[in-house]
């Protein structure tokens, strides 16, 4: 029998697009790694200068940023805020969108519930400003413990339908066969179908976790003026005070940008799972 050679064609349109979007990904991270080891005495107007290597990789420019941005003290404030603001969606979001979900095909209230919900997707943040900072301030919830309420609110829409879509994968059979075993829908849902949406879990907690960390508005609106900053208002103050600065602001962004970076490496193979797993049918 004779072998047909069959030779792959390529898709030279697809592959030139994928290369000119990884040159735009590559090229600013590149610039904001060798600017921030440079010395500030090796920068200069031409552009070589600005993208040769470094003669010397030095940390003189981290350590800098850090104790001018009182780096800790806003990555800490930066971490709790993400941080719980993390958990309670997990929790709060997908034990609501299971309520919702495995009832609204069925019952009107929980798809006029569930499109309700869905809708503040769509409702700019610069409407519910004003509203927010008054009300906040009368409740005394113009601190970290509000900021962290509000973000709870504001990313509700979006983890709700993607947990929601998540739910139509997984067989209500592991539900029915829990009950007959004698478990109850509190029990059921913390033991078989919580733990069955890890993936989704990973990619609201990434989707979550770096809108939270990088937020400036929400921050600056509720806490204003109250002397507490998170990590991306102490590199706008930052930005403010050292415009001209390039070495120094830009190894500020790179200590900001690193926890994110991390964190995503870790919960990839879980992120593509979910988005994967959690397309609506």
């Amino acid at each position: 029998m004779a072998k047909d050679n069959v030779k792959e064609r390529v898709n030279w349109p697809v592959t030139i697009l994928l290369v000119i979007g990884l040159i735009t990904i590559v090229f600013p991270l590149y610039m904001a790694v060798v600017i921030a080891f440079k010395d500030p005495s090796e920068m200069t107007n031409d552009i070589a200068g600005i993208l040769s290597l470094p003669s010397h990789w030095s940390l003189d420019n981290f350590i800098e940023a850090i104790q001018v941005t009182d780096f800790f003290n806003s990555f800490l404030n930066s971490l709790i805020i993400t941080v719980v603001a993390v958990v309670a969606s997990i929790l709060i979001h997908s034990l609501a969108a299971y309520a919702i979900g495995r009832n609204m095909d069925r019952s009107r209230v929980y798809k006029a519930s569930y499109y309700f919900i869905i809708a503040g997707m769509y409702v700019p943040f610069a409407i519910l400003m004003m509203p927010l900072v008054k009300q906040t301030a009368v409740m005394h919830l113009d601190n970290m413990v509000g900021v962290m309420i509000l973000y709870i609110v504001f990313y509700m829409p979006m983890n709700m339908m993607l947990y929601t879509g998540y739910l139509r994968n997984i067989p209500i059979a592991l539900e029915e066969a829990a009950r007959m075993d004698g478990a109850s829908t509190w029990s059921t849902y913390w033991k078989v179908i919580f733990p069955l949406m890890k993936p989704m879990h990973a990619t609201v907690a990434v989707i979550t976790g770096l809108a939270v960390w990088n937020d400036v508005m929400t921050p600056l609106v509720i806490m204003g003026g109250q002397g507490v900053n998170t990590l991306p208002l102490a590199q706008m103050n930052f930005q403010t005070a050292f415009s001209t600065n390039y070495n120094l602001a830009f190894a500020s962004y790179l200590l900001a940008m690193l926890p994110m970076i991390v964190f995503y490496i870790v919960a990839q193979k879980q992120i593509i799972g979910g988005v994967t797993n959690g397309a609506v049918k």
